[in-house]
């Protein structure tokens, strides 16, 4: 099994010393949450796509047997700070649900399909996460998902 943390500080490293670009990688962005056990920040990079206002993430974990650390941790604080690009904001997490979650995994399938490869690796359902701006963040770009990348999800409501 994968040492998920030690893999996750170079990346992060290397994303912040280059505005948020990681060479040979997916777009990116920084999800930081509270640990659910420790109540210490925990960053985790994370490939995303946006729907609409909304930031998307799939807790894929490589298609592993259990969901990502960060995951748990949003489940006990869906308080979250993102950093895209050299952006940093405040966001509010939520896990989708039925059709809405569906559609979603379904366009970034069609996008990525590593992610299907995943979900086929793994007997179980992999989590889809919404992350919806806060509106008391101050600090949310004018523009909140630069042209850095990024994966536009077209999906039908």
């Amino acid at each position: 099994m994968r040492n998920w943390e030690k893999f996750n500080e170079g990346v992060v490293e290397e994303f912040r010393a280059n505005g948020g670009m990681v060479k040979g990688r997916s777009p990116l962005l920084l999800l930081t949450t509270i640990g659910a056990r420790t109540g210490l920040p925990r960053i985790a990079p994370l490939v995303y796509a946006v729907h609409g206002a909304n930031i998307v993430l799939i807790a894929s974990k490589a298609g592993e047997p259990t969901n990502p650390d960060w995951f748990h941790n949003l489940i006990a604080n869906p308080d979250v700070i993102v950093e895209l690009g050299t952006d940093r904001f405040a966001a509010r997490a939520r896990v989708a649900e039925g059709d809405e979650r569906n559609r979603l995994f379904t366009a970034i399938v069609k996008a990525m399909y590593r992610f299907g490869n995943y979900q086929r690796k793994t007997n179980r359902i992999i989590p889809v996460v919404v992350l919806e701006r806060s509106s008391a963040s101050s600090t949310w770009p004018s523009d909140p998902f630069p042209p850095v990348a990024r994966l536009q999800l077209d999906v039908d409501p």
